[in-house]
């Protein structure tokens, strides 16, 4: 197996525990904090993501979002997914050696969650909101969840 595919099938299998275990347990003033906060990480705009994606080998995309934000609105052809209230607990699991970027749907937990990063050691480039991507005119990727299986029939 290549080195990428490795370091994928380790980051999926990390992420699954994570991204479907975790639902958010926010008061509303825990939620409201977080929309006022001010990020001092740059936030990222379309063409400087682009440039990014374009070295998939060097890049990390952390998605905050819940896997059904990621499913309705879209994300990224490779991510991490930790929901926001996990990322303290997760940082063993985030490798140091790819740049960063934070992603959320406008931005609010990314950036928080970029500074917070940057101020434990890792390389992040900034942050940026799924909708403001493509409000830009980025596209995002749509997952459509499989069909449930037809039930098997028993023989007697």
């Amino acid at each position: 197996m290549k080195k990428p595919s490795k370091l994928l099938l380790l980051l999926l299998i990390f992420a699954a525990p994570i991204a479907f275990g975790a639902e958010s347990t926010k008061t509303p003033d825990a939620l409201a904090a977080l929309k006022d906060y001010k990020p001092t990480s740059p936030q990222i705009n379309r063409a400087e993501l682009d440039a990014l994606l374009a070295k998939p080998d060097q890049l990390l995309i952390i998605d905050l979002r819940r896997p059904d934000e990621i499913g309705s609105i879209g994300g990224f052809p490779v991510y991490l997914n930790i929901q926001f209230s996990e990322l303290e607990k997760s940082l063993d699991f985030i490798p140091k050696d790819r740049t960063i970027v934070t992603v959320s749907n406008h931005a609010g937990r990314s950036g928080q969650t970029a500074d917070l990063l940057t101020k434990k050691g890792f390389k992040v480039a900034g942050w940026v909101g799924a909708q403001y991507y493509e409000a830009e005119g980025g596209k995002l990727t749509k997952i459509a969840p499989p069909a449930p299986k037809p039930a098997k029939k028993h023989k007697h």
